[in-house]
């Protein structure tokens, strides 16, 4: 196979990505290695680096997460940590968390969130962005731009990757 043809394929395989809503997220509070497992399987066909449970105490100890209650992580933290594996590699901890905390000041976090994975969705389909519901422009925007620097992000690591195939 071409390389090429095998960067069409895997392209065409980001459309077969699903990422889980507010709603499909755990309903029960997870311990760490639960989070981990979670995680790193919801993002793993799109081959980030996986998360450690030392990446989410150093998330926690630089306040970019919220402690956990009794080693126990509820849905908003799972988000967050779900967002920063996607954002990471872009953007530093500081912008991640005060994207967050921009979005979720207009919007409940769940609202924020769900918009984020639909249009982050719709990106790796290939597909329009999802219309934003007119309350925050900026918000949008904000939104739209960080899912552009995932899938840039994730093309520029596949690319690279084919190249140094190529090479050898």
């Amino acid at each position: 196979m071409e390389i090429m043809d095998e960067y069409r394929e895997w392209e065409e395989s980001l459309a077969t990505v699903a990422l889980p809503t507010w709603d499909e997220l755990p309903k029960f509070d997870l311990y760490m290695d639960q989070v981990v497992a979670f995680v790193n399987s919801t993002l793993g066909k799109l081959e980030f680096e996986p998360i450690t449970s030392s990446m989410i105490n150093n998330y926690v100890k630089h306040k970019v997460v919220v402690a956990p209650v009794k080693k126990k992580y509820q849905s908003m933290q799972v988000a967050d940590i779900l967002i920063i594996s996607l954002l990471k590699s872009t953007y530093s901890l500081e912008t991640i968390r005060s994207g967050i905390d921009q979005v979720t000041k207009r919007n409940y976090p769940k609202q924020g969130y769900d918009r984020f994975v639909s249009m982050l969705v719709a990106s790796l389909k290939g597909e329009q962005l999802p219309d934003d519901d007119g309350t925050n422009q900026l918000n949008n925007k904000l939104m739209e731009v960080a899912t552009e620097s995932v899938i840039t992000s994730l093309r520029a690591r596949m690319l690279l990757k084919l190249m140094e195939k190529e090479k050898n």
